[in-house]
């Protein structure tokens, strides 16, 4: 049964923690600007609870723990890094940690862990089985309310990714395929297992017996092959024998099946070449979200992150869209989803957008024509040949020698439709494709952009190590994209929380420092005025704005 919190509980005359607190203690728990106060203000107060209805059942059970306390706790488990121990400690015995959310008496109980970690699962089905975010939704409502509170200006936007590395061990194909197969077959029960075959029963125990890593160590590359192609041949099998079966390991090794083998016409089990399997596929049976990424010299199994804020440099900054995907999808792909959710979050149409050149394609090109996009850098080295489209045609300048030449159009290459260009030079044809033109002219659209506007784009890169300041080697503790969104969403509110109480704490201090100038200035013609009538007017001119300075 779903029920709302009550968002302004009564405090404890005996029992709540400002009766047992005095003095410095007392005033710190009480400063509306510190931490807690505004973590419960800021973030607790602003969950809809109403999007969590769909998680619990209308008719019967209990009525539900606090949504917005269960949020707050793993919002609060990211931002420091707690493990599941250590949040419910400092949820129990930690005065602002209670206070941040919500718990003012010391008698207010907390829900047990079991009750934590069943409203996790049931986000994550719910997510499974209709595609639908939650917690994306409370990112959405949260920030849109810190929007609107502090008038933050989201007609300009930066954004980057990064790679995290999934919390799982590096596999080679043979131990994926062994762990996928001893997975599935420890689920398997006696009755399950007398509809295979002696020799296969047999075979399946010594594989669950065997340590693949030491395998794959002690054998060599021929007979590592060999093995998997015997090995191939009872997943083959085992797959065919149990259609029945509607598990979620049995669909894994249908999939890592699919992945590394294929069926010849003659029913002929062969193992795929490596250059056949894509980056998506299965890297670990841990973790069959994670995908394969190679960047320069980082090999990543994981996931990429791309984050998208606010770029004023007048008002407060806030992250308003967090995307999480495998590791092999390119940046190309974040651009309208974050540009849409940015819109949505701060109710303002983006006017400039400050990414680097992974974001660029043709498509993202047509979608941002209202936007002016600055490019901080273009993905590869310079051409030597200089490429503008004129209305003549492509002209093709050397850099090198600076020589301009007339390109001409070259026959279209087999199942492309884009139109190509031709150069003769001393080493025979040169050919130059759409691509090259766009980045030429990219190129020469950078070198018109000012410095600051080329810089702009940095600081979303301090946001980025904010975000995975945590991390250890770059690889998160989660194992699943669903974990991987949360704690992202998680961070990201923190961080947006952080910027808040800062940018209040440098407001506060420049009003400090203009009224203080302002008193030094009445204090001098207070002592100017000669004339009592005048100093009387001063005086109280003063007074006045002595009362006024003192309430801050």
């Amino acid at each position: 049964m779903f029920r709302k919190t009550n968002k302004e509980p009564q405090v404890n005359l005996f029992g709540g923690a400002p009766s047992i607190l005095e003095g410095g203690l007392l005033k710190q728990y009480s400063d509306d600007s510190h931490w807690h106060n505004q973590f419960r203000k800021h973030v607790v107060s602003r969950i809809d609870e109403t999007v969590y209805k769909v998680l619990f059942n209308e008719t019967t059970g209990a009525p539900n723990a606090s949504v917005s306390l269960l949020v707050g706790m793993m919002i609060l488990k990211e931002a420091f890094g707690w493990s599941d121990s250590q949040l419910f400690e400092q949820c129990r015995f930690n005065l602002l940690v209670r206070s941040a959310l919500g718990l003012f008496n010391l008698n207010d109980t907390l829900p047990a862990e079991s009750t934590y970690y069943l409203f996790r699962k049931r986000m994550y089905e719910y997510q499974n089985k209709t595609g639908e975010d939650i917690m994306e939704k409370t990112f959405k409502r949260i920030t849109s309310g810190q929007v609107q509170e502090f008038d933050v200006n989201g007609r300009s936007i930066r954004m980057d990714s990064k790679l995290l590395g999934s919390n799982i061990a590096f596999y080679s194909r043979y131990e994926i395929i062994l762990h996928t197969l001893c997975r599935f077959c420890k689920t398997l029960d006696k009755q399950e297992k007398s509809r295979l075959s002696a020799l296969d029963k047999e075979q399946l125990k010594e594989l669950i017996k065997e340590e693949p890593l030491k395998t794959v160590y002690r054998s060599t590359r021929e007979e590592i092959k060999s093995r998997l192609q015997s090995i191939g041949i009872l997943v083959y099998k085992i797959v065919n024998t149990f259609t029945d079966h509607k598990s979620e390991k049995y669909q894994l090794l249908c999939r890592v099946f699919g992945e590394q083998y294929k069926v010849a016409e003659n029913q002929q089990i062969q193992l795929r070449p490596r250059e056949e399997i894509n980056s998506d596929s299965v890297q670990s049976p841990h973790d069959p979200d994670s995908a394969y990424h190679h960047k320069g010299d980082q090999k990543i199994k994981g996931y990429s992150v791309n984050i998208t804020e606010t770029a004023s440099d007048d008002s407060l900054n806030l992250i308003t869209d967090v995307i999480v995907e495998k590791a092999n999808v390119p940046d190309t792909e974040f651009v309208q989803p974050a540009i849409e959710s940015t819109t949505e979050v701060t109710g303002q149409a983006v006017e400039t957008a400050y990414v680097d050149g992974a974001y660029q394609s043709p498509d993202n090109d047509e979608f941002c024509k209202n936007i002016d996009v600055v490019f901080t850098g273009i993905q590869g080295y310079p051409s030597r040949y200089d490429l503008e489209m004129t209305p003549t045609g492509l002209i093709v300048t050397d850099t090198q020698t600076g020589e301009r030449i007339q390109a001409v159009l070259a026959k279209k290459l087999k199942n492309s439709k884009e139109d190509r260009w031709r150069i003769a030079t001393a080493s025979g044809n040169k050919y130059f494709g759409q691509q090259a033109i766009r980045a030429s002219e990219l190129r020469r659209t950078m070198k018109q952009r000012t410095i600051e506007e080329l810089h702009k784009r940095n600081n979303v890169e301090a946001t980025i190590f904010q975000l995975s300041f945590p991390l250890h080697n770059n690889k998160t503790r989660y194992r699943g994209q669903f974990k991987q969104i949360v704690w992202a969403y998680c961070r990201c509110l923190w961080i947006n929380l952080v910027r808040i109480i800062n940018f209040m704490k440098q407001t506060c201090q420049g009003t400090f420092k203009t009224m203080e100038k302002v008193a030094n200035v009445l204090s001098f013609y207070r002592k100017l005025a000669i004339n009592k009538h005048y100093r009387m007017k001063f005086s109280l001119k003063f007074s006045i704005y002595t009362i006024y300075f003192n309430l801050y």
